[in-house]
This record gives structure tokens, C-alpha cells and sequence, in this order.
């Protein structure tokens, strides 16, 4: 295999959350054809992206691997950059000392307007951002994140509504997630969760109404002065949307598997793999 295509793979896998299968592809790109800026910058994005001190220590370890043979390698310093600047200068503070001189370094090479420097910008925007502007941020992500569920709620009422998923590509990480909700709940007995998925919006009319009913009537019958019992009809509610968050692991991971599968059946396809299987068969 070619660097670009051991590029390619890392960007795929990436791209799908596979952090794991980046990491092998990268090395292995590294181990069959030598150093190289873009392997190292793929292995140092893979461990980063895990968001452990022990992976960070790793992807530290691989940009300046590559850093040590190509000092002005832009992808590798900006991702270097945006490693030290997030670290936590009491714990590392070696390594969040060394942004201020890779900031430097970019300055030099990379020209204003360029995507180097627009990344600089980016992360030290993100880095100088108040308590305020980093609630608003948060809110928004949260927000996003609700659409998000929204819309897969939709899609799997959908599923449900036809008797099943419609046929989908198997690296469709959307329609791997319809399944996998799909099958978490199949079964005679999360009938009624099936149900409350399908009704959505009347299921959340009718919960708000026995909430504020039950509140009232504890209430009034002077059971208590104050009421939030009513508040646990949501529970099945909530129910169903723990469950459909839940099939997002196994449905990327499903994904994850079919590109790797398509990976490695491309190599065992590949015409200089199958030279090389002849040779050592000989």
C-alpha cells in the first residue's frame, strides 16, 4: 500500500470515530514504509482524540517523532499546537509552555489566511473564551445534541411505523443507529416502549397532563403543600431516550467494523499483496 492510501484509511476511520483502527493503520503505514509527516500526524489525531493523559502523552510522542525529521511540517505543528494548548498547565506544564513557541513557529511559516493559520485563530479562541461565552457554547451543544436525538427518535418511529429499517448501506453510521434502537427494543415486552416511540408527540402531551394533574390532586387533597410526584411519569419517558442514545455505541461500532472490513478486503485484493502471497507461497 501507497501513503496516501494508509491516509485515506486513517481519514475514514476518523472520520467514524475508530480511533483505535486509525492507530493500527497509521503504525502499520509506519512500520511497512518508513517515517512519514501525515502518518504521524494521523497517530498523534487518533491518540489526542481520546481524550486520556495517557494517550496524550502518546500523541506527544508522535508529533514530535515526526517534528524531529520534518521541524516545519505544518500539519504537524498545528495539531502539536492544539495538543499543548489544551493541556493543563499545573499538571503538564511543560507541555503547555510549548504552544506559546509552536505558535511562533506557525506565525513563520504559515501566511495569514491560510488553514493553518485559521486553525491557530480557532484554537486560541477556544482557549481564551470567558465563563460566559463558554456556557453559550455549551448550551448550543447541548441543543445540538437534542436535535440530534430528536431526529433519531423520528427516524426509528419511522422504522417502527413500516415494520422495520429500510435497507442502508452498512457504513451509514444514521441508519446503523435506527437499527441498532430498533433491536433494543424488539421484544413482547417493550411493546409499550415501541408504542411510546411511535406517539411521540401525543405521548408527551398526555405525560405533561398527568404530571400537572397529579401535582394538583396531591395538592388539593392536602396530602402534601408542595408537589413534584407528578414529575414521574417522564421516567418511561426517559426510558426511551437513554435507550436510544445507547444504540449509538453499538451502531458505530458496526460501522467502524464494515469499513475495516472493506479494508481489509481491499488488501487482500491488492495486486501487490497477492505478488507478495505468491512469492512467500513459492
Amino acid at each position: 500500500m501507497t501513503r496516501v492510501e494508509y491516509a485515506d484509511r486513517c481519514e475514514e476511520l476518523f472520520a467514524v470515530g475508530g480511533f483505535a483502527g486509525v492507530r493500527k493503520a497509521a503504525e502499520s503505514g509506519l512500520e511497512e514504509l518508513g517515517a512519514d509527516p501525515v502518518l504521524y500526524r494521523w497517530l498523534g489525531l487518533a491518540h489526542a482524540a481520546e481524550d486520556d493523559d495517557d494517550h496524550d502523552d502518546a500523541a506527544e510522542d508522535a508529533y514530535e517523532s515526526g517534528l524531529a525529521q520534518w521541524p516545519d511540517d505544518l500539519g504537524l505543528l498545528v495539531c502539536y499546537f492544539e495538543l499543548c494548548l489544551r493541556s493543563d498547565a499545573w499538571t503538564y506544564p511543560g507541555r503547555a509552555a510549548r504552544a506559546d513557541r509552536l505558535k511562533e513557529r506557525i506565525a513563520v511559516l504559515a501566511p495569514p489566511g491560510s488553514p493553518e493559520a485559521e486553525r491557530v485563530e480557532a484554537a486560541l479562541g477556544w482557549a481564551g473564551r470567558g465563563y460566559w461565552q463558554d456556557v453559550r457554547e455549551k448550551t448550543a451543544a447541548a441543543r445540538a445534541d437534542r436535535a440530534a436525538l430528536t431526529s433519531h427518535h423520528a427516524d426509528v418511529a419511522d422504522a417502527l411505523e413500516q415494520g422495520g429499517p429500510a435497507p442502508a448501506p452498512p457504513e451509514d453510521l444514521r441508519a446503523a443507529a435506527v437499527v441498532a434502537a430498533v433491536e433494543s427494543l424488539s421484544g413482547p415486552w417493550r411493546a409499550p416502549l415501541r408504542l411510546l416511540v411511535r406517539h411521540r408527540a401525543a405521548v408527551y402531551v398526555i405525560t405533561l397532563t398527568l404530571v400537572f394533574a397529579t401535582n394538583t390532586v396531591l395538592v388539593l387533597s392536602g396530602t402534601v403543600s408542595y408537589s413534584a410526584w407528578g414529575w414521574i411519569w417522564f421516567l418511561p419517558l426517559l426510558l426511551i431516550e437513554s435507550k436510544l442514545k445507547q444504540a449509538r455505541r453499538p451502531a458505530r461500532q458496526r460501522v467502524i467494523a464494515a469499513v475495516e472490513a472493506r479494508h481489509a478486503s481491499a488488501a487482500d485484493q491488492d495486486p501487490a499483496a497477492v505478488a507478495a502471497s505468491d512469492r512467500l507461497d513459492r
